[in-house]
């Protein structure tokens, strides 16, 4: 079971049951911070990117993923960052009772790691192949070998993806939330805060691309999705939009025309691809886009 605690807001005393959400690793199993029991609250007056994520070792898996830090809003307007246990090599709880420990912050899950667990990831499929022999059965005796274009060879070689673990959006954060789980799961590395801040929503980057996350009630608008592709060109990387209202019609030919992957989030916090371009990002992942 997730881990309830005592949350007092030292603005007006007042006492909260704060149980911290469980976020799914990329393996499927539930993770939780541990929580500070012991901790006080700390209001939050100003928002820093570093500080707003913690880091967490699956007690599954071991890969270490960064989740929001937790949070709590006091009746009284105040902010409260719940504590969490931290210590080197702490390892994050499991919501379903498979795992406990401690909430690490060690900052973003670094490159050494990423490159273990996608190896890891690799290498049982390609034994199993192994063992079993080939898969691709033979075309029946008088049939002609049917030619298969590029996508589909690197989509049948590319070890299958689980499914995408959506996280409901009830805030522009939840949103930014779900498209940063997005450009993991699609296998960009290393999501953070963009640099350079957008003319609208909120930007985030990873290692080849930036995203611009649309939080607003209006459709993105086709300045809104010039400008992501400017910005993209001079950081010699790919761009991805997410919207929360969708696009303009001008706005998605455009994006259309400059090969910009659309996609729409649903209140469940699942992108869906509008436009090609993000369908075949979405088939494929990060790592089979043409450049």
């Amino acid at each position: 079971m997730a881990e309830t605690v005592p949350v007092r807001c030292p603005a007006c005393r007042r006492e909260h049951r704060y149980t911290a959400p469980a976020y799914p690793c990329v393996c499927g199993a539930p993770v939780a911070p541990r929580l500070d029991r012991d901790g006080p609250a700390t209001p939050v007056s100003h928002r820093v990117w570093q500080d707003d994520w913690v880091t967490v070792r699956c007690g599954s898996c071991g890969r270490h993923g960064e989740w929001p830090r937790p949070e709590v809003g006091c009746a009284c307007g105040v902010v409260l960052r719940v504590a969490v246990v931290e210590g080197p090599g702490s390892t994050g709880q499991a919501a379903a009772g498979d795992g406990s420990g401690t909430a690490a912050a060690q900052g973003p899950e670094t490159d050494e790691d990423a490159t273990a667990a996608d190896q890891d990831d690799q290498q049982g499929p390609t034994h199993q192949d192994n063992q079993q022999g080939p898969t691709h059965q033979p075309d029946q005796p008088g049939q002609p070998d049917r030619p298969r274009d590029a996508a589909t060879v690197a989509a049948e070689a590319r070890p299958a993806r689980p499914p995408f673990p959506s996280v409901t959006i009830r805030t522009a954060r939840d949103a930014v939330t779900a498209t940063a789980l997005y450009l993991r799961w699609l296998g960009y590395r290393g999501v953070r805060r963009a640099d350079q801040r957008p003319p609208s929503g909120i930007g985030l980057a990873a290692r080849g691309v930036v995203a611009q996350v649309d939080p607003a009630v209006h459709p993105a608008t086709l300045r809104d999705v010039e400008c992501l592709w400017l910005t993209a060109m001079t950081e010699s990387a790919d761009c991805l939009y997410f919207s929360l209202a969708g696009y303009a019609d001008d706005a998605r030919a455009r994006a259309d025309s400059l090969g910009v992957p659309l996609f729409v989030l649903d209140l469940t916090g699942t992108p869906r691809p509008v436009n090609a371009p993000a369908e075949t990002l979405a088939a494929t992942g990060a790592g089979q886009r043409a450049p």
